[in-house]
């Protein structure tokens, strides 16, 4: 790993999300030379998650005490790991996982983001693959000069996986397996996997299928938001 030389919190609006941690940019920006120090791995994360945050979350923070105890049991487990492995980086490789459920608008996207931010300055590792479940979908879906099962492979061997908007795109056959095949990987190697979705905890057998919601069931602790649609009260 480089050396990543000195950012600007407020570039990265990172005040809150080192609040959160415990941490001050003074610690954020601390070097002793180490290039695998925590400060150093936090930076370098950071500069990560910048890419890969769409701009509109660019801000987010997670507000869910769910979300945050997610956070930090993925950081135990991570330093955990890293003191029975003797690795010189704490990286996450298993955990919980997650499932956001609550209509459209209530802020599901804006708190999983603020998730992938957050876990950034823990300085602890955390390489993310971030989709919808339509992209996953079209990404998949057999094409000229396309290797699927290559690409396939990237979403089920995440070291950390955020699939937003699962349940929504149309049931297909094709959608079912990918969902099944995705889905039943993660479990069984319990890889940490933050799911959103505006299905009610009642639809998810019904759009979902048995076998994946069971397996969601089983990996995940659900977390449900309520709420209007803030999109709306943006707009108007």
């Amino acid at each position: 790993m480089k050396r990543i030389p000195p950012i600007d919190p407020k570039q990265y609006d990172l005040e809150p999300l080192l609040a959160g941690q415990g941490v001050t940019p003074d610690w954020i920006n601390s070097d002793n030379g180490d290039p695998y120090s925590p400060p150093n791995v936090a930076r370098h994360s950071i500069v990560e998650a910048s890419r890969l945050v769409p701009f509109h979350y660019r801000t987010a923070r997670p507000q869910l005490p769910e979300l945050r105890a997610w956070i930090n049991l993925l950081v135990e487990e991570a330093q955990a790991e890293q003191r029975r492995r003797g690795t010189v980086v704490a990286s996450v490789t298993r955990g919980p996982s997650l499932l956001l459920l609550g209509g459209t608008g209530v802020g599901k996207t804006h708190q999983a983001f603020g998730a992938v931010r957050e876990l950034a300055v823990t300085g602890v590792a955390a390489r993310w693959v971030v989709t919808t479940a339509a992209d996953m979908y079209a990404s998949l879906r057999p094409r000229h000069g396309i290797d699927s099962e290559s690409e396939f492979r990237r979403y089920r061997d995440a070291r950390v996986l955020l699939v937003d908007d699962l349940g929504a795109a149309k049931i297909s056959e094709f959608t079912e397996d990918v969902n099944f095949r995705l889905v039943n990987h993660r479990y069984e190697r319990h890889r940490p996997t933050l799911f959103t979705s505006n299905l009610l905890p009642k639809e998810l057998t019904s759009r979902l299928g048995d076998r994946v919601a069971s397996r969601i069931n089983g990996m995940c602790q659900r977390v449900v938001l309520e709420g209007s649609d803030h999109r709306r009260g943006a707009a108007a």
